[in-house]
């Protein structure tokens, strides 16, 4: 009796007819070769992950073949100069671990004002030693109110204001040649109402209303409601609104950012192809918005489901086919536990780190480093082929995402812990020195999310005479620990809060537009000035870049913990690797206002003495070391053998 062909089996034939069968294919060349030899290492990947999303429904080896077709026209319209990128990541698939990466983030009309602008600001850019650029979503999209263009209104057009695609092409291609590569947001989870496919939606097409989650009534929108959390309560009560109609749509953010259906594969098809557009536009990086929230299933949280996993793993198989330089960055905001189970060389090969960076202001508000340090020891390190991205502060508020169960080690109540950096980053502590502005604030509860620059954060707008030593200490943490630091631009001269952004329409009810301020000329100016604050900030923080750069030590990501028995003062080590040869650096950061003492007793296991790789100067470790308030040492020394 003849085995059953196993489902990807029968999957590979029946793709492989249609391919055959197919019009208009080249099959000529080496480019077909390149592209059957990718399918034949992804494709089981592929078919294996499609078929346990959709295996159930009768058309779905119709739906992956018509997804293999799509792909391979794609493969056959990527310009060379992106096939050749392609062959060079592949020669090299670590080239994200390298010391000298430096990424910065942007929005397009508030730094440059258009695209054109944008390129006239590459030389500060190369100064600053950028090499990875996130554009902030530049896509066209509803005004006033677009929630920062993370609704999206057509993934294949530039919002007016700032250019066209030809332009965003022109300017991938003009930062490529120069070493920096375009990141911008992929935003999955959902389309905004003006979408073609949700007006199509709303105006009954059977097609597209099944690119939604919609329901004639409120029968299936209270039955998902009773396991669901509510994330913008002030926007709207629960996740489905009402279209004009009488029927619900699920809107998990804003009420105009409908949640798409990937239970339907037409929906993972359709944005496969918007996926590889962007690719084919010269984008190298996409941060993959929203990832845990892209699964809904009744009965469930739908937050962090085995099938948003399958569904990342699945682009990621449609990518290695069609585009295989292009690489994910998560963008979830979800416990510790939950953050790393999305990195992966399958899934995102980046991420970001959002619990080091809360853990960094918690730090400086506390002047008590023992969360950060727990959380460096025991959830940094990540899979090989994997990096972090480390920020001190995003486009985004600062959510508190330690975990209670952590806290609770360190005999830290969470929910009171909470409260307390609510209430002193919004200025409500006595004695703070921050200037930060509550986000969707409850003065009834303390419940709220923290909007500000760095400096603003850091007391610079205060006058506090430590503020640039602080600014100087958070960034040195991000840029240290490992992983890709991201620079939100304009932080590297210290810009402010920016107060009038209440003015501005569509932006008055959303105060992360404090920290979203236009392009601080003056600022600049002022970048070399060894006087002026800004000179101070910007000259120190191409210090600590340089030197990462010239350091084996601080490539990749292998962090080792390091006790300081000195809860104010935090300590790790980079070794570079397991390999190591037993050298080492040290690093060791004062988040106190007061000189800090690390004992010889601590420093014992260490050789006598070292260099201090900040300033070039020996360090005698025989009596410890003394460190100022906001001092940090990245220690360059060895076992005793």
């Amino acid at each position: 009796m003849q085995n059953k062909a196993s489902p990807e089996e029968a999957a590979r034939r029946h793709v492989l007819a249609t391919l055959d069968a197919e019009a208009g294919l080249d099959r000529e060349g080496t480019a077909w070769e390149d592209f059957g030899l990718r399918f034949d290492l992804h494709f089981p990947d592929l078919a294996r992950l499609f078929h346990s999303l959709y295996g159930d429904r009768e058309d779905w080896l119709d739906q992956l073949s018509a997804l293999v077709v799509e792909c391979t026209r794609s493969w056959q319209d990527r310009p060379a100069e992106l096939k050749a990128l392609d062959a060079r990541r592949l020669a090299d698939p670590d080239w994200f671990q390298a010391g000298g990466m430096l990424g910065g983030v942007c929005y397009v009309d508030r730094y440059a004002g258009d695209l054109e602008g944008l390129r006239e600001r590459l030389p500060s850019f190369e100064e600053l030693g950028l090499t990875y650029l996130h554009l902030m979503p530049l896509f066209l999209a509803p005004e006033p109110n677009s929630d920062g263009g993370y609704a999206v209104s057509s993934y294949r057009e530039v919002n007016p204001r700032l250019g066209t695609m030809e332009q965003l092409r022109a300017v991938a291609s003009e930062l490529r040649e120069h070493g920096i590569s375009l990141v911008v947001d992929f935003i999955f989870n959902h389309t905004s109402n003006e979408h073609e496919w949700a007006q199509k939606a709303a105006a009954g097409d059977p097609e597209f209303s099944d690119y939604y989650w919609i329901f004639p009534d409120r029968t299936m929108p209270d039955a998902y409601e009773q396991t669901v959390r509510e994330i913008f309560p002030e926007d709207h009560p629960g996740s489905f609104v009402q279209i004009p109609d009488g029927r619900w749509v699920w809107a998990t953010f804003h009420t105009f950012q409908w949640d798409l259906n990937y239970s339907n594969p037409a929906v993972f098809r359709a944005m496969a192809r918007e996926m590889l557009f962007l690719a084919n536009q010269g984008v190298e990086i996409l941060r993959m918005d929203a990832v845990a929230f892209i699964w809904k299933q009744l009965g469930t949280p739908c937050e962090s489901l085995p099938e948003a996993h399958e569904l990342l793993r699945a682009f990621n198989a449609v990518c290695r086919l069609a585009a295989p330089s292009l690489l994910f960055k998560s963008e979830a905001i979800v416990h510790p536990d939950e953050v790393v189970q999305y990195i992966s060389p399958e899934e995102c090969q980046l991420s970001y780190n959002p619990l080091e960076m809360a853990l960094t202001w918690e730090a400086l508000a506390t002047r008590d480093t023992r969360l950060l340090s727990q959380a460096l020891e025991r959830r940094h390190n990540l899979p090989p082929g994997t990096a972090w991205v480390n920020y001190v502060r995003s486009h985004d508020d600062i959510g508190w995402t330690f975990a209670d169960e952590d806290a609770a080690a360190l005999g830290i109540n969470g929910y009171d812990h909470r409260r307390f950096l609510n209430s002193f980053y919004v200025n409500r502590f006595p004695g703070s020195f921050a200037r930060g502005v509550a986000f969707q604030d409850n003065p009834r509860t303390g419940d709220c999310r923290i909007s500000g620059t760095t400096a603003s954060l850091c007391g610079l707008e205060d006058g506090s005479p430590e503020a640039i030593r602080r600014i100087l200490l958070v960034h040195s943490i991000a840029i240290s620990t490992g992983g890709i630091p991201l620079i939100y631009l304009g932080d590297e001269v210290g810009q402010l809060n920016d107060y009038a952004y209440a003015d501005e329409p569509g932006h008055e009810a959303d105060s992360r537009w404090v920290h979203r301020p236009h392009y601080p000329a003056e600022r600049y100016e002022r970048r070399h000035d060894p006087e002026a604050p800004e000179g101070q900030i910007y000259a120190g923080l191409r210090r600590l870049l340089a030197v990462r750069a010239q350091t084996p030590e601080l490539e990749g990501n292998r962090l080792v913990g390091f006790h300081t028995h000195n809860a104010q003062v935090l300590g790790y080590q980079r070794t570079g690797g397991p390999d190591d040869d037993g050298g080492t650096v040290l690093v060791l950061a004062n988040f106190s206002d007061a000189p800090q003492h690390v004992a010889s007793a601590t420093l014992s296991g260490l050789a006598g003495d070292g260099v201090d790789l900040l300033t070039e100067r020996p360090v005698e470790l025989a009596d410890g070391i003394m460190l100022e308030p906001q001092e940090f040492v990245w220690l360059r020394t060895r076992y005793r053998g």
